[in-house]
């Protein structure tokens, strides 16, 4: 899609093109058949435009939700994007900081998430945007969603800018070659270097980084955030200057519905104990072992860690905490592919969960030895779940369930 095609989609043709896209069959069986019957009366472009549009559209609904109907997007700008939720987690936290009206800067704001989401909450401010496509889209969606006036998009290169006389800068690195992902923050366009010291011309800021950005990457006085959505780690963020809370680091947990949820240090905590496995097993968020607050978790549910170097806590009581998935201790075996087997006969179980940390084993490979490859495989139709872990150089594996919030205790396990 170019930008001219996706001007016309813009005028009075294209959107009644879109409308009726939108109602036709667009998947993979459907869509030579209407791409076809379209062009007998839109020109091939436009055609191309709009059908990539109400693709992307259906695919982003997992992202942005209702709005994604009305939004435009680009491949890339789609799989870049900050999902809705978190933008306005983001977004409100700029709210709280800065006053009403407030204006921003995005360096790199691709098809306008944040802006959007800050435009919302009653902030101003300013996108830019390198590729001229992707800050066309951005336009379309600051008008989309009905938000001309508080948002504007331009074209320029973020090192270019100077953020004098905004109140904040937030900036989106990118953080993707045609090679994939990039994990050095060295290499980010522009480098993360570079951004902080464009994020620290600024009164406040907050720079979006990877998830597996290097603790020692993020600049003193500043704060990092964790976040995920789900229990999946989206994302991390450095919050800088008047932005920056009183703590170094946190979690936060957005669920799919309900309040967000942070965790943060706990001053004087030292390491957790470590111990021999207790009746339950607490798996602890990503975005908590990414901020490195699994101490915090152990104190929470009164536990410890059965090797210091790897992230489950055990603990002999049951504390619910949204910081951790708890599961029940059934039995504790030394690593055995022929043990667990019998075991999961004996049980009759039919759905295998497969869960590791600090192990080597091959999931995929160690469900089809335990007789789990296959469309009927298992040995009945109970559920089972296997840990496989380490403790110090010795590999074992615990038999578990989920503790789910309505579910009792029950009397005892097998050891």
């Amino acid at each position: 899609m170019d930008i001219a095609s996706f001007r016309e989609l813009l005028g009075p043709a294209g959107q009644a093109l879109l409308a009726e896209a939108g109602e036709a069959d667009v998947s993979e069986a459907g869509l030579l058949g209407t791409a076809s019957r379209l062009r007998e009366r839109y020109g091939a472009d436009l055609v191309a435009a709009a059908l990539t549009q109400v693709r992307l559209r259906r695919r982003a609904e997992a992202k942005f939700g209702p709005d994604a109907g009305r939004m435009y997007f680009t491949q890339a700008g789609l799989e870049q994007s900050t999902r809705a939720n978190v933008a306005a987690h983001r977004a409100r936290r700029f709210a709280t900081v800065l006053p009403s009206g407030a204006r921003v800067l995005e360096l790199g704001c691709g098809i306008g998430a944040d802006l959007t989401a800050r435009s919302r909450v009653g902030l101003t401010g300013d996108g830019v945007e390198r590729d001229p496509l992707t800050a066309e889209v951005a336009k379309a969606n600051v008008t989309a969603l009905e938000l001309d006036g508080l948002a504007r998009v331009r074209v320029s290169d973020a090192v270019e800018e100077d953020p004098d006389g905004y109140a904040a800068v937030f900036a989106d690195p990118g953080r993707r070659t045609a090679r994939g992902r990039v994990f050095d923050p060295r290499s980010y366009e522009p480098p993360l270097d570079t951004v902080l010291d464009l994020a620290g011309r600024a009164p406040a800021a907050c720079v979006k980084v990877a998830p597996g950005i290097p603790h020692e990457a993020v600049p003193e006085g500043a704060e990092a955030e964790w976040v995920s959505v789900g229990g999946d780690v989206k994302e991390a963020a450095l919050w800088l200057g008047g932005l920056a809370g009183e703590v170094g680091r946190r979690a936060t947990l957005l669920p799919p519905d309900g309040d967000a949820c942070t965790l943060v240090p706990a001053a004087g905590l030292g390491d957790p104990d470590v111990r021999p496995w207790g009746r339950y097993l607490y798996e602890p968020d990503g975005a908590v072992i990414r901020a490195h607050l699994v101490a915090e978790v152990a104190d929470l549910v009164g536990g410890g860690l059965a090797d210091p170097r790897i992230a489950y806590v055990t603990s002999d009581e049951l504390r619910p905490t949204p910081f951790a998935s708890a599961y029940e201790v059934e039995d504790v075996l030394p690593f055995s592919v022929k043990r667990i087997k019998a075991e999961l006969r004996r049980r009759e179980a039919g759905v295998l969960t497969v869960k590791k940390r600090g192990s080597a084993v091959d999931v995929d490979r160690l469900r089809r030895d335990l007789g789990f490859g296959g469309r009927r495989g298992g040995y009945g139709a109970a559920e089972a779940t296997v840990v496989v872990t380490r403790v110090g150089r010795d590999p074992v594996a615990l038999l578990a369930r989920p503790v789910r919030a309505a579910d009792p205790p029950r009397e005892g396990r097998a050891r």
